[in-house]
């Protein structure tokens, strides 16, 4: 029997946001990679202080795309230029609906002439997969799901090396001169007689490495960065300290991809399954609307304007070009008051009422969170991923807010808690909804030495 489409489920759902709500479940990492090593406020220490090494084996689907026809189908569905997109460099690949609406990205590696990588969260990749078998494409892709979803062991093993002393610690592990290889550029390099791909990469905002190769070799691999590490500081990065880092570079990971609409998307809808991952996630957060297409962002609002070129024909052109010239909203920072981020967990020994909305610090996820941004009563922007900073004492988020509410310094509320303290997921307890103080700054929202 054929697995029930998203499209069916959607028909028999009260509403996709009703379904999207309804979605039970924190995100969990995979139990492969431990929570704490030592324990997050060390680990994050170590990021910004000495270096990390970070497992993403386990955590994120890696697609291999290849065939003679790969380039044209990724430069088609991708809003980024693929000009002088060279085997060596790599992208952050941005995909869009027709209506300019954002689908969902990837870190994509062209590692030969015919032959992609892109890893990261699936939403991409169910895309990029649709396409080439309905597009008439010359191209073979295969999704390699994360370890939660995957009988066997992961195709790659990815490990990031990060923090101020990542160069040192990679270069005690090579020969080639690693302080050449560009931004978003990966050189070919050999640990321990096994071949490596090395990006330069910065999810600690210093000079990073990426690495993927054969997971066979993990263990081994693992074990002489630590070696080479050891007289650096080097530290294991648990997944709890990893979560916040994300935040921090304005990297929203979690979103409502722009698929349930339209259609021009009906036949991708139903090709999708019902319990893909586009089907069961969960929409949480105090901003409460009774459209789905009310959720949906563009690469404009998420602050990926430098990611868009009209240098080639991509879905969505049309309508980005409309939205770039006079965009509505952009992406910020909210420093959240401290004294109302402290109030959240003082409500616990407060009888009178329910308890604030809580979280584990320091950064929970129980869906793709949206919460409403005020500026004297009106709704100005939605805040989206949210979590504690050990370096900075604050607690932030990222937000996508009206231009004209986007300089440095305004001060604007955040309505914190679902709408009347209540959520048909059932990981979301019971709670009283209340606003906390906060003020705009810049994303990233860390001193960039990448």
């Amino acid at each position: 029997m054929a697995n029930q489409s998203l499209q069916s489920a959607l028909e028999v759902a009260e509403s996709p946001v009703e379904m999207l709500r309804q979605a039970g479940g924190r995100w969990t990492w995979p139990r492969e990679v431990a929570r704490e090593y030592t324990n997050w406020m060390d680990e994050l220490r170590a990021t910004r202080e000495t270096c990390v090494l970070a497992d993403l084996s386990h955590h994120q689907m890696d697609q291999v795309i290849e065939g003679p026809d790969a380039f044209d189908v990724l430069n088609y569905l991708s809003t980024n230029s693929f000009d002088g997109f060279d085997v060596g460099k790599a992208k952050q690949a941005i995909m869009c609906n027709p209506d300019g609406y954002f689908i969902g990205d990837g870190v994509l590696q062209r590692i030969g002439e015919e032959k992609f990588v892109m890893s990261g969260k699936v939403p991409a990749a169910h895309w990029v997969a649709y396409n080439i078998e309905t597009g008439g494409y010359d191209v073979e892709q295969t999704i390699y799901p994360k370890s939660s979803k995957n009988p066997d062991d992961p195709h790659f093993f990815t490990y990031q090396v990060q923090g101020p002393n990542a160069l040192d610690v990679m270069q005690e592990l090579v020969d080639d001169d690693l302080t050449d290889i560009p931004f978003f550029n990966f050189k070919r390099i050999t640990i321990a007689g096994e071949e490596v791909r090395a990006l330069r990469h910065g999810m600690a905002g210093e000079v990073g490495f990426e690495l993927q190769g054969s997971y066979e070799r993990s263990d081994l691999i693992k074990d002489v960065i630590l070696e080479a590490g050891a007289d650096y500081g080097i530290k294991r990065l648990g997944t709890r300290a990893y979560e916040p880092l994300s935040v921090k570079l304005g990297w929203v990971t979690t979103h409502v991809p722009a698929i349930y609409t339209g259609a021009e998307m009906r036949e991708y809808r139903e090709w999708l399954d019902a319990d893909s991952y586009e089907g069961t996630y969960s929409i949480g957060g105090s901003y409460s609307a009774e459209e789905i297409s009310d959720y949906y962002v563009s690469p404009i609002d998420l602050g990926y304007d430098h990611m868009v070129s009209f240098d080639h024909d991509f879905v969505g052109k049309e309508a980005l070009k409309a939205e770039v010239t006079n965009p509505e909203r952009t992406r910020v920072t909210l420093v959240w008051d401290d004294e109302d981020a402290a109030g959240l967990f003082a409500s616990l020994f407060q009888d009178e009422r329910l308890p604030n909305k809580i979280f584990d610090l320091p950064r929970d996820r129980w869906g793709a969170h949206h919460d409403e941004v005020l500026s004297d009563g009106d709704v100005v922007g939605i805040s989206k991923s949210f979590a504690y900073s050990y370096s900075d004492r604050q607690m932030i988020s990222i937000c996508s807010i009206d231009t004209e509410y986007s300089e440095p310094g305004t001060e604007v509320t955040l309505v914190w808690g679902e709408k009347n303290g209540e959520s048909p997921n059932p990981t979301v307890e019971s709670h009283t909804q209340t606003e906390i103080s906060a003020t705009v700054q810049p994303s990233p929202y860390l001193e960039d030495s990448r």
